[in-house]
């Protein structure tokens, strides 16, 4: 069978106050987002949805990308679809396990045929195909689990993650501790990865090839360049350039993007910022809505004070800069091109191409007050 829609019945017997089971996640991802997603390997183009009006709204985002459209109940989907079809017809999950007909191609004048009958979709009909007959590449064809609660969702978390590591490990990608890794069913990883023990993958996060996370490491939303390396660190919505170290203990809050061969370390905070490649952000550091350029070295403590009180400002630090330890950039500031600034500076203007930027004040030594402080104490 050649299956270009596959419809999906989330009314069943609910309540039209009750969420549709499929719209719960599972591995963070919702669940009708990971069925459309596997559909796909059997062709699946189109995907006809039998949903309550007051529940499309979720499924619409459950969906996004992908080529949906709303029906009120089964016959009119499938009065839609003149050819054979893949059929949903109810709340399933995809899991590592043997062959089931949970989910089931068949002809759509059968179905339609069946429906004037008193026949509902569960009933599959004798002639139908199991998916995983249709399935490319078929070592990798996951079974469907029937599920009528958010208890027996939750029951089915161990096989469902056993298909994906069993993917995983099948393309090449290292799982050091399969029990203590959580790669959500939207992420791709790429051959020659290895996840470490602690592990979590969530949206559509891309990682590309000799990367290692983890241990301990959360990565969401995000693509990371080859041969990059995230140690207990959080990583959230952003990019991450290739050869690239980060962590440990580092946050990249969203809307980041870090360059290749940059190294930010323990304790760094980077949130709304363009990191040039090879720029060094070593120790106890924050970088807020700041653009750098190549090459800069952020000594430690180093803050960019990007806020007023009331709005944000930006910095920025142009290439081969060199910022000394302390150093406080109040924004909106621009340090340019090969400039230094002193260990400790405060600096609130512009700093030329070239310059050394001085900003604190000039130490005073006055002798003998820490002896007489001293005498004090006696007393």
């Amino acid at each position: 069978m050649n299956c270009k829609i596959a419809i999906f019945d989330l009314k069943g017997a609910l309540a039209p106050e009750d969420q549709p089971l499929m719209l719960e996640p599972v591995l963070f991802c919702p669940v009708l987002t990971w069925m459309a997603q596997e559909l796909m390997c059997c062709g699946v183009q189109r995907y006809f949805i039998v949903c309550r009006e007051n529940w499309r709204e979720e499924a619409r985002e459950a969906l996004q990308g992908f080529d949906a459209e709303f029906f009120d109940d089964v016959p009119a989907a499938l009065s839609a679809a003149e050819e054979d079809v893949m059929v949903v017809p109810g709340p399933v999950v995809p899991v590592y396990g043997p062959e089931d007909r949970n989910v089931y191609a068949a002809d759509a004048a059968v179905l339609r045929s069946r429906l004037r009958e008193g026949t509902s979709l569960t009933d599959c009909p004798a002639e139908a195909v199991g998916v995983r007959a249709l399935w490319q590449p078929r070592e990798q064809a996951p079974a469907f689990r029937a599920f009528s609660s958010v208890a027996e969702l939750n029951a089915t978390m161990p096989a469902a993650r056993e298909l994906l590591m069993r993917r995983m490990a099948s393309n090449g990608v290292t799982v050091v501790d399969p029990v203590n890794t959580y790669v959500d069913p939207r992420c791709s990883v790429a051959p020659g990865v290895t996840l470490l023990p602690g592990t979590i993958l969530r949206g559509h996060t891309a990682i590309a090839a000799g990367c290692e996370i983890g241990p301990n490491s959360m990565v969401r939303d995000c693509i990371v360049g080859k041969d990059t390396a995230i140690n207990a660190s959080q990583v959230n919505e952003s990019t991450i350039g290739s050869h690239t170290t980060v962590g440990p203990f580092t946050y990249v809050r969203p809307n980041c993007r870090i360059g290749d061969h940059c190294r930010v370390g323990d304790f760094v905070e980077v949130k709304n910022s363009v990191i040039g490649d090879g720029t060094k952000i070593s120790h106890l550091t924050y970088v807020g809505d700041s653009d750098v350029g190549q090459r800069v070295n952020f000594g430690c403590g180093t803050v960019t004070t990007n806020y007023d009180g009331h709005k944000k400002h930006r910095c920025t630090i142009g290439d081969d800069v060199f910022l000394g330890c302390n150093t406080n950039l109040i924004a909106p500031v621009t340090v340019a091109d090969r400039a230094y600034t002193a260990a400790g500076s405060t600096v609130t203007d512009d700093v030329p191409e070239g310059a050394l930027a001085i900003a604190r004040q000039r130490q005073t030594n006055i002798r003998g007050w820490a002896d007489r402080l001293r005498k004090t104490w006696k007393k």
